[in-house]
């Protein structure tokens, strides 16, 4: 009796892995298609996979062409009807899939066609509208970094300058090496920096514009010698134009000191 009820067992689990063929007609030799598909009622379910699942969505976007049964068991189960596991070559899922966002539930119907080898080839869905569940969301687009702003850098032509020079004092040269460094960290990302000279309303326009120029080109030279490459460098002179301050006529002295905001070098960096 004993070896009797073995062998009904055993009758039973290879039928169950054989199982009762496939749903749909004719399925080609490479799996690629069938003469009709036929799908299997939801009803008529095994008590275990009642309902369905909800698959895993990066398991169920793994599901290819080529990958044999095991790894597609490996990735989402074994198929939830009772045409069989092994000696098949069609598998049946229910799978239930929950909109973002919301407690509603989308039932789906999902089959697999294999080949000869028994190799995954083709798949469908109905409706055909949840192949969409396949697709990987769009990531968020990522806001694009603000361009930075251009710099102005305003430094005293007094600070670089003895009066009416153009070559820079000891204080001066310090002063353009501690903006090159500070360019430097960031010449990557800077597209130009222009130096711009001022001077003060004093003297002829011819020689303004001049001195303006030369103490322009002085700064750009120390600043390439720092190691700032001078393809990113425009030196210009614009003699005493864009005063930043106005001053009444009185003594020299008194007035030069007054238009010392004027006499400067302007360094914008885009």
């Amino acid at each position: 009796m004993r070896a009797s009820f073995k062998g009904i067992a055993a009758l039973s689990l290879a039928l169950a892995l054989a199982g009762c063929g496939n749903y749909s007609h004719e399925v080609a030799k490479d799996g690629r298609s069938a003469g009709q598909l036929a799908w299997p009622s939801p009803t008529n379910m095994p008590s275990m996979h009642k309902g369905g699942t909800f698959p895993n969505l990066d398991n169920l976007r793994q599901v290819r062409s080529g990958l044999d049964k095991h790894q597609i068991a490996e990735l989402i189960g074994y198929p939830h009807f009772e045409e069989g596991v092994w000696g098949v070559r069609e598998w049946n899922y229910v799978l239930n899939f929950r909109k973002p966002g919301s407690d509603e539930v989308t039932v789906c119907q999902y089959k697999i066609l294999f080949d000869e080898d028994k190799l995954a080839r083709s798949f469908y869905w109905t409706p055909e509208a949840c192949s969409a569940f396949m697709e990987a969301p769009t990531p968020a687009p990522v806001a694009a970094a603000p361009a930075p702003s251009p710099q102005r850098i305003t430094l005293s032509a007094d600070a670089l300058f003895a009066f009416d020079r153009a070559d820079l004092t000891d204080g001066g040269k310090e002063a353009v090496t501690n903006l090159g460094a500070k360019l430097r960290e960031h010449i990557a990302q800077t597209q130009s920096i222009r130096v711009t000279g001022y001077t003060d309303r004093l003297g002829s326009d011819a020689y303004n514009q001049q001195l303006s120029e030369r103490r322009a080109r002085a700064v750009m030279e120390a600043l390439v010698s720092d190691g700032v490459p001078r393809t990113k460098i425009l030196a210009e002179g614009l003699g005493k134009k864009d005063p930043v301050k106005d001053c009444p006529d009185g003594p020299r002295k008194a007035v030069v000191a007054c238009l010392a905001p004027n006499r400067r070098v302007e360094v914008r960096v885009d």
